[in-house]
């Protein structure tokens, strides 16, 4: 199988980088061919340009070589894995802007009729998303509806042809104790290696 997972957190020493870390050696042990992308240490220019809001676009058309490759590699796997903290209610904006650049029309989905139905045009089924939070899981729901919930599971990846999606979080995180920090890079493996069943 070839996974792409992408890693959106600025700090080296962050326990996203240990997720990611984790997840990426799991794959990898497992025979993946693994695509990881740490998007701050790649330092992957998040703002869409005038050029890329045209309506159809294609996978050379970016006129950045590195939204390019991205764009070349997403179209070739079989699963995505995004880690990344919950900011606002929202993905990192290093993530939002590759959600943006790399998902593109023509690229990930394409407009069926004229009231907006996509037709995904991606070839991976499924998706894992690992969140880090520091809102109870109560008050996430009943305060604020879960956003990344329906960001990820709602918004963008059935556009662009996932179906199967996937997402854990770990909570709270500032708080944690080592053994709770051991413990969720247990599941987090075990979530990654579940991607190939």
């Amino acid at each position: 199988m070839r996974i792409g997972v992408y890693l959106a957190h600025p700090r080296p020493n962050s326990f996203n980088h240990a997720v990611f870390d984790a997840v990426v050696e799991e794959l990898r042990d497992r025979g993946c061919h693994v695509l990881a992308h740490d998007l701050h240490a790649e330092e992957f220019a998040p703002l869409l340009t005038s050029d890329e809001t045209e309506t159809v676009q294609s996978v050379t058309s970016a006129g950045d070589p590195q939204v390019e490759l991205h764009r070349r590699e997403v179209a070739t796997l079989d699963a995505l894995v995004f880690v990344h903290p919950n900011w606002w209610g929202m993905p990192p904006a290093v993530l939002t802007g590759w959600v943006q650049r790399v998902l593109a029309p023509g690229v990930a989905y394409k407009l069926g009729s004229a009231d907006g139905e996509p037709a995904g045009l991606l070839k991976a089924g499924r998706a894992l998303i690992l969140n880090t939070s520091d809102t109870p899981a109560d008050r996430e729901e009943s305060e604020f509806g879960d956003p990344l919930q329906r960001i990820w599971a709602a918004c963008v990846l059935p556009y662009v042809g996932v179906t199967d999606v996937r997402r854990v979080v770990f909570r709270t995180v500032t708080d944690s104790a080592d053994e709770t920090r051991s413990s969720w890079l247990h599941e987090a493996r075990q979530q990654a290696a579940a991607l190939m069943d």
